[in-house]
């Protein structure tokens, strides 16, 4: 059996177990790309966490796509993953890609601004967006904005901090104030390299639920 057959095994298991079992949702990926990442993409692990969130994608979305962009100080959308294009696919459209500006600062709300326009205006839909947000720390308090604005929209974002660099405005979340629901998550692994699948699953997928729940609830999906 393959290792994304596999993994889309394991994703089940968890929707099993967090009632997610049927849900169809758009699912999002950003990368990041400054300059204190540079290591994870020398060494697979940013092509590893790719294929680990495709198997999360081909059990919520129709076609299993998985939307994906990654940023430093400038942002980039890339094409779509698929099972078909999965296999080398950092190489190919990130690292050998001389259109994207690469291993800068980090700058988060203009990539957020681009996720919000591209569900809410281009390709807007009744069904709800996964996304995931993954970070090495250093998070701009702009991104403040962004999240209290789209409390409104069928956007969830799921932080993933890695890596032992300052998380402190993304710990703050739950406590942020002005939202209309809870509309973000946030987890932190030192070493992702290091973290079974089920363990990602189990907290990527954690609040995912309670938000669908709640989102219902105040109108935001049907």
């Amino acid at each position: 059996m393959s290792t994304i057959s596999l993994r889309k095994d394991k994703v089940k298991v968890v929707l099993e177990k967090k009632k997610l079992t049927g849900v169809r949702a758009k699912v999002g990926l950003v990368l990041d790309i400054s300059g204190s990442m540079r290591r994870l993409y020398k060494i697979g692990e940013v092509q590893e966490a790719v294929e680990r969130i495709a198997a999360v994608a081909s059990q919520f979305d129709d076609d299993g796509s998985l939307d994906i962009w990654v940023y430093d100080n400038e942002f980039a959308r890339l094409p779509e993953v698929t099972e078909h294009n999965l296999l080398g696919y950092v190489e190919k459209n990130i690292l050998n890609n001389e259109d994207i500006h690469k291993f800068g600062r980090n700058d988060e709300p203009q990539v957020m601004a681009d996720v919000i326009k591209k569900y809410t205006l281009e390709e807007t839909s009744e069904e709800p967006v996964f996304l995931i947000f993954i970070n090495d720390g250093g998070c701009k308090p702009g991104i403040k904005k962004f999240i209290v604005e789209s409390s409104t929209k069928p956007i969830f974002w799921q932080f993933v901090g890695i890596g032992d660099s300052n998380f402190d405005v993304l710990r703050k979340l739950d406590t942020m104030e002005g939202r209309l629901i809870d509309n973000a998550n946030f987890f932190h692994f030192e070493d992702i390299e290091k973290i079974t699948d089920e363990q990602l699953y189990e907290n990527l997928l954690d609040e995912f639920p309670s938000w669908l729940a709640e989102a219902k609830e105040k109108g935001i999906l049907k």
